[in-house]
């Protein structure tokens, strides 16, 4: 008994439904990871070694407290994520296990949140997935992804596009897969994030879509509400679009971008990047490096009205027929 859910390639059964998020049907009955939620692991209780700090999140509550820490448990058998509100994680040395609990009070939508974003970034780049901080629309020829940091408007550009018809393939998180040379947006899971102006500029009001939870600020747009659509399958990536400061009136613009610049912009964009040890930064420097070369790569500059977010979608898909075009060219 249990629930199935695909998320980034991967098959996962968990003990309890999972709000807000479709199941997957499995005839073969197999998966990659277990979800055991309301359940803490067996960890070898008095006589395992002190665990080790290994992360602490810059983002500090209102107690001063980080948002989020990580330890490395029993000589890295475990890597526990703990949060601030006192929902924990476990993540077992194969990445094939992960073990969640949260306090009585918190709701599961609460953990289903964190689960679907930080867990799945950290459990993909630790079974060497490169993931880019970024969301991600399909088109007639592939995946678009839009790169930045917090607050860049990664969401909102993809809640944009959906809104213009384009599916959705992902939030947060882009799951990069390399094929024979080629490179593939593997599908995240059918939701967005975001912010209530986000909401309200899109959509006319900001409750126009259900907070994630009451305590949080930040609204839920399943896939699927409002006319939109989920894309599931892996597309080869057809461009990168790197989110840049906003401007006046010269924007919104896109330039494009030197493999060289690229990579480095690409490396800072890359989710989870602090918790790789040597050996795995240096996989995705080389990863990124092909990547950079084998796809167009633009940086785009929102224009300082976010209430001219349409304007940026036009220019993005402006931009995207050179872009076709000029890959037709070369092949």
């Amino acid at each position: 008994m249990g629930y199935d859910y695909k998320f980034f390639g991967l098959i996962f059964h968990s003990n309890l439904s999972l709000p807000g998020i479709p199941t997957e049907k499995n005839t073969a009955e197999k998966w990659d990871v277990t979800l055991q939620l309301g359940i803490s692991p067996d960890t070898g209780g008095k006589d395992v070694p002190a665990e080790e700090l290994t992360y602490v999140s810059s983002d500090i509550n209102e107690k001063g407290e980080p948002a989020l820490q990580i330890w490395k448990v029993k000589r890295g058998a475990f890597v526990r994520m703990a949060f601030e509100d006192g929902t924990q994680f476990w993540l077992d040395h194969r990445r094939e296990n992960i073990w969640a609990n949260w306090p009585d009070h918190l709701p599961l939508e609460n953990t289903t949140s964190y689960l679907v974003g930080p867990v799945l970034g950290l459990l993909l780049r630790l079974r060497g997935v490169i993931c880019l901080h970024a969301s991600a629309v399909a088109t007639q020829d592939g995946g678009v992804a839009f790169v930045g940091s917090a607050g860049a408007g990664k969401s909102t550009t993809a809640a944009a596009f959906s809104r213009l018809g384009y599916a959705v393939l992902s939030d947060d998180i882009v799951a990069v897969e390399e094929r024979d040379g080629a490179f593939y947006i593997v599908a995240g899971h059918p939701q967005l994030s975001l912010w209530p102006e986000s909401v309200r500029m899109l959509f006319g009001s900001e409750e126009a879509l259900p907070r994630f939870n009451p305590e949080w600020e930040k609204r839920r747009l399943g896939i699927g509400d409002q006319g939109t659509r989920f894309e599931s399958r892996a597309l080869p990536l057809q461009a990168i679009y790197l989110l840049a400061d906003r401007r006046p009136d010269a924007a919104p613009s896109v330039e494009a971008i030197r493999p060289q610049a690229a990579v480095l912009d690409l490396v800072a964009n890359t989710y989870a990047n602090k918790v790789l040890d040597r050996e795995m930064r240096a996989r995705e420097f080389d990863v990124l490096g092909r990547l950079a070369t084998a796809v167009p790569i633009r940086r785009v500059f929102p224009h300082s009205d976010p209430n001219r977010i349409r304007d940026l979608c036009r220019v993005i898909e402006a931009d995207l027929i050179v872009v076709k075009h000029s890959t037709q060219a070369r092949s």
